[in-house]
C-alpha cells in the first residue's frame, strides 16, 4: 500500500462518515424529511466514485471503501442506526448500491493499465446516482400518470426524468473521464460513441428501474447500465 493509497482510504472514509453525519444533522436540526436526507446521501456517495478514481494508486486498495460499506450499510439497515438513511419501512437499497458499485469497479477498474475501464464503472454508477434520485424527486412532486409492475408503482414523469438524467450523467462521464487524470491510461471516447452508449444504457436502466422490485433497482440499474455501456463501446470500436 502506497502513501497515496493510505491517504485515499482516510479521505474516503472521512468523506463517507462526514456525509452521514451531515445528513443526520440536517434531519434533526433542520427538520428535513427522511426521503430528502436519503437522496442526499445517495447522490453524495455515488459522486464519490470520481474521488476514488482520483485518489488511489492501486485499484485493489481503492475498492476497500466500497466493499466496507456493504457490511456497514447492512448494519445501519438491520439495526436502523441512522434515521437519515433508513426509515422503519426502508429496503436494503443502500446495501445493494454499495454491492453494485463494488462489483462494477472489481470488473472494470485497473489503475495504471491500458486495460483500465474504470470510466464504465463510474458511468454505471451515475445511472443510479442521478437517474434514480431525480426519478424519485420528479415522480413524487410532478408525477401524474402512473403505471404499476408487481407491487411497484411509478410515474411516467419520473421514468422520463430517470432516462434524461441517466443519459446526461453517463454521457458526460464517458466523454470527460477516459484519457483524463482520472483514467490516464485509457483511450478517449468520441462524442458519437459516448452518446450512443449513454442513450442505450439509459433506456435499459429506465426499464430496469421501472420493473425492479422496490429497492433492488439499486442493484439492477448500475450493473445493467455498466454492462450495456461496455457492450455498446465494444461494438462501436
Amino acid at each position: 500500500m502506497s502513501t497515496r493509497d493510505l491517504i485515499g482510504l482516510l479521505v474516503s472514509f472521512g468523506y463517507a462518515f462526514g456525509l452521514l453525519i451531515i445528513a443526520e444533522v440536517i434531519r434533526r436540526w433542520r427538520g428535513y424529511p427522511q426521503d430528502f436526507t436519503r437522496k442526499f446521501v445517495h447522490i453524495g456517495a455515488g459522486m464519490w466514485v470520481f474521488g476514488v478514481l482520483a485518489l488511489f494508486e492501486n485499484w485493489t486498495i481503492g475498492i476497500i471503501p466500497f466493499a466496507t460499506f456493504i457490511v456497514l450499510n447492512f448494519i445501519f439497515y438491520r439495526f436502523r442506526l441512522l434515521a437519515a438513511v433508513d426509515a422503519p419501512d426502508s429496503t436494503p437499497g443502500t446495501v445493494y448500491f454499495a454491492l453494485s458499485i463494488t462489483i462494477l469497479f472489481l470488473i472494470f477498474w485497473r489503475t495504471n493499465s491500458p486495460d483500465d475501464r474504470g470510466y464504465i464503472a463510474a458511468a454505471g454508477t451515475m445511472a443510479m446516482t442521478w437517474g434514480d434520485a431525480l426519478a424519485a424527486i420528479i415522480g413524487k412532486r410532478w408525477g401524474r400518470h402512473h403505471y404499476q409492475v408487481g407491487r411497484g408503482r411509478r410515474s411516467f414523469e419520473g421514468s422520463a426524468a430517470m432516462f434524461a438524467a441517466s443519459a446526461i450523467a453517463m454521457f458526460l462521464t464517458l466523454l470527460l473521464v477516459p484519457g483524463s487524470a482520472l483514467s490516464p491510461q485509457s483511450a478517449p471516447i468520441g462524442a458519437g460513441a459516448a452518446l450512443a452508449a449513454s442513450v442505450v444504457a439509459a433506456l435499459v436502466a429506465t426499464v430496469a428501474e421501472g420493473v425492479s422490485p422496490h429497492g433492488t433497482d439499486n442493484l439492477s440499474v448500475p450493473l445493467l447500465a455498466g454492462a450495456v455501456v461496455a457492450g455498446v463501446l465494444a461494438i462501436m470500436r
